[in-house]
């Protein structure tokens, strides 16, 4: 065979080949996921939900702020500390709140607890010494006056109205830097929180900014009124927006006290008591998983001559249900001294009855 035959012949098999590759990439491919029923799924015409209502805009605070400020106050007090090298001046801040035209101040014990000179300052400048007229440490909670007229004040609200989630404005002298405004919510209610071995009662947790110097400032609603005396923030690692505030409903009828009898007079019963819970049931062999467990009774008072004995579980006082310390205290406080109240509780398996005649708590 001529080599002219054999260069022709590969020649013929490299065109055939050429057009057999064309042809092949002319003939539609099967898609291997292509099926006839492959826009099933599609809506041409799909579009996201529209919003049934326009979402709920920020409150606007402003108007709160213009008519509760004025009434707020700071507070600086003068202490004098004796330690190594003899006596010296402290100077604590604080906040307070007007709560009439007489001078009247709502704030917290602690902030003018043992205070040789107290100062108010308002937010326009003007700046008065101020008397006490009361303090309550079990509470916190404190009365001083001012003399002066036209005096701007805040309303008292109703604390128990409170819904969680609600708008809540603190309003206070904030690290002694003047009255500042923070914003939160209301976070829980009714809490109880152990401050320095003394449990404060019936609390607002709040998410609003609180720090040292907010202390006996107003916690506010969006009408403007006062719910809470801010009082209490808990200070730890990785702990943010854990404030808390004294209720109005609670704060009431002591500050009452305070400016009518410049002290507070609580009905007492005499015990020491612990929350029944599940797992201190099962380690004391208790019956009943609720209730308030008897620690220690002092002798000579009601609870000793009612009867009551350690171990003993309160469930029911004075017609209320008892399921916690917290519930037994307020049902205490709600009391008056004096009362001769019924108790119900538990002992062993057994469930009995007594009464008891609260008297004054004593001042030691």
């Amino acid at each position: 065979m001529s080599k002219k035959y054999v260069v022709a012949v590969a020649l013929s098999i490299a065109l055939i080949l050429s057009v057999g590759i064309w042809a092949l990439s002319l003939s539609p491919m099967p898609s291997p996921t292509q099926s006839d029923n492959s826009t099933q799924h599609t809506e041409p015409n799909w579009e996201f939900p529209l919003i049934g209502e326009p979402a709920t805009p920020l409150p606007d605070f402003r108007p709160v702020v213009t008519e509760v400020m004025p009434a707020v106050v700071s507070i600086t007090t003068e202490i004098v500390v004796s330690g190594f090298f003899g006596e010296h001046t402290e100077y604590v801040a604080g906040s307070g709140i007007l709560i009439d035209d007489k001078g009247y101040i709502a704030t917290n014990n602690h902030v003018v607890e043992g205070a040789q000179s107290i100062y108010v300052e308002f937010v326009d400048g003007r700046t008065f010494s101020a008397n006490t007229v009361g303090t309550d440490p079990l509470s916190d909670l404190a009365v001083i006056r001012i003399s002066a007229d036209d005096l701007p004040y805040a309303y008292w609200g109703n604390s128990g109205s409170l819904s969680l989630g609600e708008w809540v404005l603190a309003i206070g002298n904030a690290l002694g830097e003047g009255i500042i405004v923070t914003q939160g919510i209301v976070s829980r209610l009714n809490v109880s929180v152990n401050v320095d071995g003394n449990t404060l009662y019936g609390l607002i947790q709040t998410t609003a900014a609180i720090n040292p110097g907010n202390s006996g400032g107003p916690l506010v609603n969006m009408s403007g009124e006062v719910i809470g005396i801010t009082s209490v923030k808990i200070v730890a690692s990785g702990v943010e927006g854990m404030g808390f505030a004294i209720s109005s409903d609670e704060a009431a009828p002591i500050i009452e006290d305070l400016i009518r009898h410049g002290h507070v007079t609580y009905p007492w019963l005499g015990v020491a008591l612990y929350t029944v819970d599940s797992s201190l049931a099962a380690s004391n062999n208790l019956s009943v998983d609720k209730g308030a467990l008897v620690a220690e009774v002092i002798a000579g008072s009601p609870a000793d001559d009612a009867g009551l004995q350690v171990n003993d579980v309160i469930i029911r006082f004075a017609d209320k249900e008892i399921g916690n310390v917290a519930d037994l205290v307020r049902a205490i406080r709600d009391s008056e001294v004096g009362d001769e109240v019924e108790i119900v509780f538990v002992r062993g398996e057994d469930t009995r009855t007594t009464s008891a005649r609260l008297i004054e708590r004593p001042t030691s």
